[in-house]
């Protein structure tokens, strides 16, 4: 860190150094199958996305374990975070190609011992009808 500061009797700038300590600690240590690539944060970040040959890795920060994976073309090499949640870039220099990918997460409802009409695997359709007054 450099501070500069003027004199008061000639304005004349003079340069000084502070010294600073920096502590660190290593909160996780990760062993994975594959040797990973590249790493991503998700913009919220809830997630870090570790990119492997052929797969995407996904942390979960507040589980503290990989969730899941995502299988991608093995020529991917780069991962980046898009500004909108759960959005990536994966980039190739062997292919110069870049891909950009969305993720959704799906969430599963027990429903099990709770009444319902019609068949049990019947797709579910939501319609929303936001110009009701």
């Amino acid at each position: 860190l450099v501070l500069a500061f003027l004199s008061l009797a000639g304005w004349t700038p003079f340069l000084s150094t502070a010294q600073a300590a920096l502590e660190w600690k290593v909160l996780k240590d990760m062993d994975l199958k594959a040797s990973p690539l590249d790493v991503a944060p998700s913009a919220d970040g809830q997630w870090l996305y570790i990119l492997t040959p052929g797969e995407i890795l996904v942390y979960s920060m507040q589980e503290g374990k990989i969730t899941d994976q995502v299988p991608v073309g093995k020529e991917f090499d780069r991962i980046a975070s898009l500004p909108r949640a759960n959005g990536l870039t994966l980039s190739s220099s062997a292919n110069k190609t870049v891909q950009i990918i969305m993720l959704e997460n799906i969430l599963t409802i027990d429903v099990s011992g709770l009444p319902f009409k019609g068949p049990r695997d019947a797709p579910v359709v939501i319609a929303v009808f936001d110009d009701y007054q």
